[in-house]
């Protein structure tokens, strides 16, 4: 893979998990708020997908300066 298109394909992998981590904020402050537990579990299972797309995103890039 070329240089440009896996920089570009980090970038759009790290916008993705901070809408991910944003969406499963929501998600729990609002199941809180109606007393939903489902809901809060929802998100904070999208919030730690998050995590592990931007953990893998950052090991990904790391390999390739190498």
């Amino acid at each position: 893979m070329t240089a440009p298109k896996a920089k570009r394909i980090n970038i759009i992998a790290t916008l993705a998990a901070i809408a991910i981590a944003a969406l499963g904020g929501a998600a729990f402050v609002l199941g809180g708020a109606d007393d939903s537990p489902g809901l809060q579990m929802i998100g904070v299972v999208l919030v730690v997908s998050a995590g592990w797309l931007a953990i893998r995103t950052l090991a990904n890039s790391a390999t390739e300066r190498t």
